[in-house]
């Protein structure tokens, strides 16, 4: 894993293309990340810290962000893993 700076939280490569793909659709169907945090029934600072991959997702969260954004885990993981 690549630290930036002993503030920051060490990113995978994998998390890191998650979170983007995730922001992705999130933008696309226009919605602000407080507003789909809460859909999620996250915090809005947690749905940043997915979309920037610095947290690793459980199974359930990755569940309910695929089903928020009306689609599939293995679509989510598309063309990075």
């Amino acid at each position: 894993m690549l630290m930036d700076s002993p503030e920051t939280t060490p990113t995978d490569p994998i998390q890191k293309a998650l979170g983007n793909r995730i922001r992705e659709l999130r933008k696309a169907k226009g919605w602000a990340q407080e507003m789909f945090a809460h859909q999620c029934g996250m915090h809005r600072g947690h749905m940043g810290q997915i979309e920037r991959g610095e947290s690793n997702l459980t199974l359930s969260t990755l569940l309910v962000i695929a089903e928020k954004l009306g689609t599939t885990v293995s679509d989510l993981f598309e063309q990075i893993a």
